[in-house]
């Protein structure tokens, strides 16, 4: 039996600083579960996850995503450039409980994101570690307030460890891409 190609190949850069979680969100998000042992990001892994999605009209489409999970540590800023060039979006990624996480999303993911692509500079902001609610530092209201001024497509608290809203944030980008091209899902 042969495979099917995909209708639609989303390349996903999930950027953030270290220790934000991004490697977490992918696995929960891939395997539905959680990382507890933490182990930083050398330079940018890539993950493939295949989707079914049914569009409003009932038509089955498959889309695989390409998620690059890449490295928040500053020694890897000049290379991570390379590692933007062709996607169809990003996942920007704060630690709720990390105000400077927060602000650094403005200061250096943004503009690192969109200096370096081509095209509509599409994203989500995801403020991750929503489940650590006695140490929250970054209001959800900032969250909201970021997203308005950037621009960006949408915004989520998700906590990685409880699994909440982690599929959410990425089917909301999936489903924008898909909107984009001309499917109404």
């Amino acid at each position: 039996m042969v495979d099917k190609e995909p209708d639609f190949v989303f390349k996903i850069a999930v950027v953030g600083d270290y220790a934000v979680g991004k490697t977490s969100l992918i696995a929960r998000f891939i395997q539905s579960k959680f990382l507890r042992e933490y182990k930083p990001t050398l330079g940018v892994n890539l993950i493939l996850k295949e989707l079914n999605v049914r569009t409003s009209k009932g038509k089955n489409l498959v889309c695989n995503l390409v998620l690059w999970d890449i490295a928040g540590q500053e020694r890897y800023a000049s290379v991570r450039k390379l590692y933007y060039k062709g996607c169809s979006a990003a996942m920007l990624v704060y630690d709720v409980t990390r105000m400077d996480t927060f602000h650094n999303l403005e200061a250096t993911w943004v503009k690192d994101y969109s200096d370096n692509t081509t095209g509509e500079k599409i994203f989500i902001l995801v403020g991750n570690k929503a489940d650590l609610t006695d140490i929250k530092k970054v209001a959800t209201s900032d969250g909201e307030t970021l997203k308005a001024k950037l621009g960006a497509i949408d915004f989520l608290e998700t906590s990685a460890k409880d699994g909440d809203n982690v599929e959410q944030a990425f089917m909301r980008l999936v489903k924008f891409l898909l909107n984009k091209a001309g499917e109404k899902i």
